[in-house]
């Protein structure tokens, strides 16, 4: 489905299901060099259980026009735009990697509009090395092969979404890079991500239930590496739960069927009123 956002088209995956702003929303948004794809099983599973589902491809990346953000502040003004644009006044949201920055600073500007708040694979400060920020930019392949092999606990999941995740991960990375001939949506999302400093205001601010899902075995954003966040939340009396899955940092595909039990579970609390 498309739909315009900030004067540009913007792509939101439905789960195959009819946009029906009527049923409870759930936002799905992706993390760097990825878009709504990687976000198959649980959008469709969600979509075929009562929830309207918009796996959203942010402005620039994929089959999204407009201006790729070059912050998270700017992709969480984003997340804003598209609720309005569809007319809906309350939604969950649930983000990935970069997508986590996202959703988190999104939920903290959007108050009681959020119902429920899902971090995939976060961490706060999610630091990238600078090697890893140039190459980005000045050998992109090299640095998704990089990332690609530091992402992945297995080449191969034994079971759930049954595919080559490797090369799975190349193939999207390729074609989210090549999709915006204009600016290099690689290195200026780890940009976005290296440069946010807001996460402790901002899980300060939430005013929704809030699930950490974090792969046991993630080498980009190791579950310590949540820990401030976390720590954050609880300090502030947040409702919060934590989830270890068996996954590395791609928790949505190598471990599918735990990623989505996780989220399913926690999006099945009561809604705020």
């Amino acid at each position: 489905m498309y739909v315009q956002v900030n004067g540009a088209q913007t792509y939101c995956y439905t789960g195959g299901k009819p946009f029906d702003a009527a049923k409870p929303t759930v936002v799905f948004i992706h993390g760097v060099l990825n878009d709504h794809s990687v976000w198959a099983l649980q959008s469709r599973y969600m979509a075929n259980h009562g929830w309207n589902v918009l796996a959203v491809d942010l402005p620039g990346h994929s089959k999204s026009a407009g201006e790729a953000p070059a912050s998270v502040e700017q992709a969480a003004d984003f997340v804003g735009a598209l609720l309005d644009a569809l007319g809906i006044q309350q939604a969950a949201l649930v983000g990935h990697s970069w997508g986590s920055l996202i959703a988190l600073e999104a939920a903290a500007r959007l108050g009681t509009r959020i119902s429920h708040l899902v971090l995939v694979g976060t961490a706060y400060p999610m630091k990238v090395s600078p090697a890893l920020i140039e190459a980005s930019q000045t050998h992109p392949e090299q640095a998704m092969r990089m990332v690609n092999v530091f992402s992945r606990n297995t080449l191969a999941p034994p079971s759930g979404a049954g595919m080559w995740v490797y090369g799975a991960g190349m193939a999207l990375g390729r074609r989210v890079l090549r999709s915006n001939p204009q600016v290099n949506v690689f290195h200026r999302g780890f940009v976005a991500c290296d440069s946010y400093a807001q996460g402790e205001q901002a899980i300060a601010a939430i005013q929704c239930p809030v699930l950490f899902a974090l792969g046991t075995h993630d080498q980009m954003t190791s579950p310590r590496a949540a820990q401030n966040l976390i720590q954050a939340a609880r300090a502030a009396g947040k409702t919060l739960q934590v989830v270890h899955l068996p996954a590395g940092h791609n928790q949505m595909t190598e471990a599918p069927d735990e990623t989505l039990m996780a989220v399913r579970d926690f999006l099945a609390r009561p809604m705020l009123n």
